[in-house]
C-alpha cells in the first residue's frame, strides 16, 4: 500500500500483508518538491520487481522500482545550462493525477495543474530542448498535440483540455475512453485512441475534483466543490442521479466491485451464488458477466434483473458515505422486480414555473440520447426534505483523412504493443457559480474555449436542476477522521481510507475480521464497515 502526503515531503510503502506495518519496504525523502500522486503498473508487477509512478508538486514525475531499489528515472526535469538551473521544457505545475496506460508495459499519462495532460513512454527520454507541437485533433474545449522531433522523445501527445487545473482523469475498464474531471466543472469523456469526445457534463457549481467508473463501463460518478455525488450514464450521457451527504467538498469517490450484484428475482435463473460472483475480478470476467445479466433488463422474454451498484466517497468534512445504486434508479420507467434501496422513489412531476426545464438550443454542450431526442424526465426521490433542495436554484466518430496519417503514426509508436487488458486541496468554500479560467502561461494552447453561462447551463441535458433528477441518501456517513480524507480504495476483505495527517487506516468488511493479521487488528480501527 502507497500513500502519498503533500503535507509532508515524505514517500512510503507499506505492505497490508507485513507483520510489522511499522517498518516499510521503503522511504525516500524529498526536499522542495512534495509527492502528490501515484500509481502501480500492475500488468508488470511481480514478487520481485514493481513499476513506481510518482508525481510531484514542482512539475517532475519519477519512475521507481522500490522492490529492486534500483537507479530510478525522472521525467519532467529541470535541465542544466552552463551554471544554472533551466525551467522544466515540458510543463512546472503541479501533476495532479499520473497513471498507466491500460494493457501498456511503458506508456503512461500525467496530468498538471496547468489543464495539460501528457503521454510519455519510458523508454524514450525527454529531450534537452523544449518540445515543440502540432495540433493533431481539436474539439469543443480540448486540443491534442504530437511532438515534433527528428527522433522519437516525450512527451508523445498533449492534451489541452478546458480551462483550469484538470484534477483528475480514470480509464474505462476496458481502457478504451477516458474520463476527466477539471476546475471548470465539467466532465469530459474521450475515446482515448480515436482522440474523441463522447460526452459532457457540467457540475451543479464549482470544480469538479473527482472521477471514476463503474465495475461495467456503463456509468461514471464525479465529485467536487458543491459537496454533491453526481451519477453520469456513459450510453445515454445524461445525469441519471445526485447524491447529498457531504459537508464538504468530495475529494475521492470509488465504485465498490465486491458488492456490485446482478440477481434474478427468481433463485432457480440465477446460475452461482452472490459469493461466486463477488469473487470474479475487477477485469474484463467481471465486466462481461455484468453486462450479460444487465441485458436481461431490457429482454421482454426473461425475468427481471435486480441490480444494485455500491460506491463510496470520502470528503474534506473527514466523512465516509456508502451508496447504492439500485434499479429504481437505473430503470426508472421499469416495473420493479423488488425493492432493495434506501431511497424512495416516486413518479416526476413537470418542472416548476421558472425552472427553466430541457433547453438543448441553449448550449452547444447540450448532450442528448440517441435519435437527438430530449431524454424523458427521471424520477425524483424523497430521501431528502424537500427544504434542502427547494433554493436550488456522438458516440465518438472515426478520424478524418486529414488527422488519420498522425494518428497511425502515433500508433506505430505504442498502442500496437498494447496486450490483452487485464483485471483491472486546500479547502475554500466558494457558492459561486462563476467561470474559473486557466492561468497556464502555455502559448500553444489553441483550445476553442467558449465561455458557459451557468445560468444557461443549469436545466439542460448538460446540468440538470435538483428536482430534476433522484437523490441518493448515503447508506452510511461517519466521521473517520480529525483531518481531510484523501483516499478511499475498496479491497476484498477491507476498505482503506487515508487522510492528510497521513494516517491509513484499514477498516475489515463484516465477517472478513479473522481473515486478517492480527497485527493488522491492533493497527486498524475498532468496528466493521458494512
Amino acid at each position: 500500500m502507497c500513500a502519498c502526503c503533500d503535507k509532508l515531503s515524505e514517500f512510503c510503502l507499506l505492505s497490508l500483508q507485513a507483520a510489522d506495518l511499522s517498518k516499510p519496504i521503503d522511504k525516500r525523502i524529498y526536499k522542495g518538491t512534495q509527492p502528490t500522486c501515484h500509481d502501480f503498473n500492475h500488468l508488470t508487477a511481480t514478487a520481485e520487481s514493481v513499476s513506481l509512478l510518482v508525481g510531484f508538486s514542482a512539475g517532475q514525475v519519477q519512475l521507481i522500482d522500490p522492490i529492486k531499489k534500483e537507479t530510478s528515472k525522472l521525467f519532467n526535469e529541470e535541465k542544466m545550462t552552463g551554471t544554472r538551473k533551466a525551467e522544466r521544457l515540458i510543463d512546472k505545475s503541479r501533476v495532479t493525477c499520473v497513471k498507466w496506460v491500460p494493457g501498456s508495459e511503458s506508456l503512461f499519462l500525467v496530468a498538471h495543474s496547468s489543464g495539460n495532460m501528457y503521454l510519455y513512454n519510458v523508454e524514450h527520454t525527454c529531450g534537452t530542448t523544449a518540445p515543440h507541437y502540432q495540433l493533431l485533433k481539436q474539439g469543443e474545449s480540448f486540443a491534442v498535440h504530437t511532438c515534433k522531433s527528428k527522433s522519437t522523445r516525450n512527451p508523445l501527445l498533449k492534451w489541452t483540455v478546458g480551462e483550469g487545473a484538470l484534477n483528475e482523469f480514470a480509464f474505462s475498464p476496458d481502457g478504451k475512453f477516458l474520463a476527466c474531471v477539471s476546475q471548470d466543472g465539467f466532465l469530459r469523456v474521450f475515446n482515448f485512441d480515436s482522440v474523441e469526445l463522447h460526452g459532457t457534463m457540467k457540475s451543479y457549481f464549482g470544480g469538479l475534483l473527482c472521477v471514476c467508473w463503474s465495475p461495467d463501463g456503463k456509468y461514471i460518478v464525479t465529485g467536487g466543490e458543491d459537496d454533491l455525488v453526481t451519477v453520469w450514464s456513459f450510453v445515454d450521457c445524461r445525469v441519471i442521479a445526485r447524491g447529498h451527504g457531504h459537508k464538504s467538498w468530495v475529494s475521492v469517490v470509488a465504485f465498490d466491485p465486491y458488492t456490485t450484484s446482478v440477481e434474478e428475482s427468481d433463485p432457480m435463473e440465477f446460475s452461482g451464488s452472490d459469493e461466486d460472483f463477488q469473487d470474479l475480478h475487477f477485469g474484463r470476467d467481471r465486466a462481461n458477466s455484468t453486462q450479460s445479466r444487465l441485458s436481461k433488463r431490457n429482454s421482454t422474454d426473461s425475468r427481471p434483473v435486480s441490480v444494485t451498484y455500491r460506491f463510496g466517497s470520502v470528503g474534506q468534512d473527514t466523512q465516509l458515505c456508502l451508496w447504492d445504486l439500485t434499479e429504481d434508479i437505473l430503470f426508472p420507467h421499469q416495473p420493479l422486480s423488488r425493492a432493495r434501496t434506501h431511497t424512495n422513489v416516486m413518479n416526476a412531476t413537470s418542472p416548476p414555473a421558472g425552472s427553466g426545464g430541457t433547453n438543448p438550443g441553449s448550449n452547444g454542450n447540450s448532450i442528448t440520447t440517441p435519435g437527438n431526442s430530449v431524454p424523458p424526465p427521471l424520477p425524483r426521490s424523497n430521501s431528502l426534505p424537500h427544504s434542502a433542495v427547494s433554493n436550488a436554484g456522438s458516440k465518438s466518430s472515426v478520424m478524418d483523412g486529414a488527422i488519420a496519417s498522425g494518428v497511425s503514426k502515433f500508433a506505430t509508436l505504442s498502442l500496437h504493443d498494447r496486450k490483452e487488458r487485464h483485471h483491472e486541496k486546500d479547502h475554500k468554500r466558494n457558492h459561486s457559480m462563476g467561470h474559473i479560467s486557466s492561468k497556464s502561461s502555455d502559448k500553444l494552447n489553441l483550445v476553442t474555449k467558449t465561455k458557459t453561462d451557468p445560468a444557461k447551463t443549469l436545466g439542460t441535458p448538460l446540468c440538470p436542476r435538483m428536482e430534476d433528477v433522484p437523490l441518493l441518501e448515503p447508506l452510511i456517513c461517519k466521521k473517520i477522521a480529525h483531518e481531510r480524507l484523501t483516499v478511499l480504495i475498496f479491497l476484498e476483505d477491507c476498505i482503506v481510507t487515508a487522510c492528510q495527517e497521513g494516517f491509513i487506516c484499514t477498516w475489515a468488511r463484516p465477517g472478513k475480521v479473522g481473515l486478517l493479521s492480527s497485527q493488522n487488528q491492533a493497527n486498524s480501527p475498532s468496528g466493521t464497515v458494512v
